[in-house]
């Protein structure tokens, strides 16, 4: 039976994030944290160059 047909939690047998218990939930947080971080240097390096254009 699909789990979603009743509002029961007793048909639940198991988890429904299929990477669940594996690594790979701490590889896909690494790789946020990681675009995150480049996010933000990107934006920095981007709004210094804008603030120096008008520091002259």
């Amino acid at each position: 039976m699909f789990p979603y047909d009743t509002a029961d939690w007793a048909v639940v047998d198991g988890p429904m994030f299929m990477l669940a218990n594996t690594s790979w939930p701490g590889i896909f947080t690494a790789i946020a944290a990681v675009l995150c971080v480049w996010v933000l240097a990107a934006g920095f390096r981007s709004e210094h160059e804008q603030y120096a254009k008008f520091e002259k």
